[in-house]
């Protein structure tokens, strides 16, 4: 099958059921008509999504920076320093204030919470896109 073709899977993070049931309805079935359809993984633990991260195959990592005990800005800087090509990431941000520590997590995007839906697949859509002409070029 080709990048096209797959469904594109979506890692999504937050010790909070409702943050991740959230995230998973505003990305929908596709954020955008122009791409593939989404798959989204729920992971409750930092273990968890190590090891999905791990395994590869994933086009785009949805972190809740609000997470406890682990943090998602400290999982994206260490996915991004331990992983070989490691996904795109997008930080779901409580405080503007914390804007300049997604920087240091090496996060492609941004997006503040309460979560926007529109914004948030606007988000997502512009990382997968750039995922897919990576992957497919």
């Amino acid at each position: 099958m080709s990048t096209a073709e797959r469904p594109l899977t979506v890692l999504v993070y937050s010790d909070n059921a409702t943050v991740r049931a959230a995230v998973i309805a505003a990305l929908g079935r596709r954020p955008a008509a122009d791409l593939p359809f989404v798959e989204c993984h729920e992971f409750a633990t930092e273990p968890a999504i190590i090891r999905r991260l791990d395994e590869g195959g994933v086009d785009l990592a949805i972190l809740d920076g609000e997470a406890v005990p682990s943090g998602g800005m400290g999982i994206a800087r260490r996915m991004k320093n331990e992983i070989y090509h490691a996904p795109p990431v997008l930080l779901l941000l409580g405080r503007p204030q914390d804007a300049w520590l997604a920087t240091w997590s090496q996060a492609e995007a941004v997006i503040p919470r309460p979560i926007d839906p529109v914004l948030l697949a606007e988000a997502a859509a512009v990382l997968l896109r750039q995922r897919t002409a990576v992957t497919s070029g």
